[in-house]
């Protein structure tokens, strides 16, 4: 009895949670999350133009050993959290921003309280003056890679991120995630507008270079996109709509509009909260769940009690590592953020 039970355990765990529901269908259930990881440098100094100076021991921040497995871990501990009673192993996917390199991404990988999700990192160095890039990781068991390729933003007049494109069959079904990490509002929003404007060009375009190779493929652009879902580069450049209903194959449905709407962000300044932390999907994802693919249904920010900082004017607020030069020891200045694809299996499969 107990080899069974072992071996039924092992094959949830490769093809993904089923579930019954009410109609008696089998549904397979996979998440795909979105983290900023608030200037996760390493101690070294090891950039040729001295970009990562602040991150070092002997750095403005005093960024030790300590600290930096603190972070590391806090991080880890944070993304175990990542689980729902349909995704008990954590999401598929997750999309990851402000990392120095691919090093500190498998260190957080490597951390006990994750260890066991075995997930592989993608991760490409990006010309950002800040020298923080995006990345990716994935658990094998649910995502299978097949190719990566990045993009350069250049109608912007500095360096950032480029755009990581990643490509890969989730149980079987191919999809695209862009991981993007947009400009910032440095200067103000109005002003710095046009960059996040080019920004969501770019990702346009990637999508639909995605769509002449193969139509029927879901195209997810994620990431700190430093703009509100109602702002002009994600409602009108990227033409991500507010309502699911109405929206083509081949654009885009924001799910986190709503939720800004009812006042729940990743980011606060001022007692005001922001939605910068967005997963969009392609409007084929979004179709009535009338086949074996895969659809939206659910979305939400990981506002955990553990993530906020509890003391001065900042309850409430994500719990971040630095404040105003003071070390918290915190998470991040972002609450990540998930979406969950389901579709219908048969059950004699």
């Amino acid at each position: 009895m107990k080899r069974l039970f072992l071996i039924l355990a092992a094959i949830i765990m490769v093809s993904g949670l089923q579930a019954q529901n009410a109609n008696g269908r089998r549904v397979q259930v996979a998440g795909i999350a979105f983290y900023n990881f608030e200037n996760l440098f390493d101690t070294i100094p090891n950039n040729p133009e001295g970009r990562d100076l602040e991150f070092t021991p002997g750095g403005q921040r005093q960024w030790d050993g300590r600290k930096y497995r603190e972070k590391v871990h806090n991080l880890a501990y944070a993304i175990s959290h990542f689980t729902t009673k349909t995704t008990p192993y954590g999401p598929a996917i997750i999309g990851v921003s402000e990392i120095e390199n691919r090093a500190v991404m498998e260190d957080v990988a490597r951390q006990p309280e994750i260890a066991k999700w075995n997930l592989q990192i993608v991760h490409h160095d990006s010309p950002d003056a800040r020298g923080v890039d995006v990345g990716l990781m994935y658990n094998p068991r649910y995502f299978k890679l097949e190719n990566v390729t990045n993009h350069r933003l250049t109608e912007v007049p500095f360096r950032t991120r480029d755009q990581m494109c990643v490509v890969g069959s989730l149980l079987g079904q191919r999809i695209a995630v862009i991981v993007n990490h947009w400009p910032s509002r440095l200067g103000g929003q109005e002003k710095s507008s046009p960059n996040r404007e080019a920004a969501a060009r770019l990702s346009r375009s990637i999508a639909d270079s995605l769509w002449r190779v193969d139509p029927q493929m879901g195209v997810i652009i994620m990431g700190d996109l430093n703009d509100d879902p109602m702002d002009k580069s994600c409602a009108q450049v990227l033409g991500a709509r507010k309502e699911a209903k109405g929206t083509e194959a081949h654009g885009f449905f924001n799910p986190f509009w709503s939720l800004l709407d009812r006042g729940i962000g990743t980011l606060a300044y001022k007692s005001s909260w922001n939605l910068f932390d967005q997963i969009i999907i392609s409007g084929n994802l979004t179709e009535p769940e009338n086949d074996a693919r895969w659809r939206f249904f659910e979305a939400k920010v990981w506002n955990l009690d553990f993530l906020k900082d509890t003391e001065g004017n900042r309850v409430g607020y994500p719990k971040r590592s630095f404040s105003a030069g003071s070390y918290l020891g915190g998470y991040s200045d972002h609450f990540p953020t998930e979406i969950l694809l389901r579709r219908y299996v048969d059950p004699k499969k």
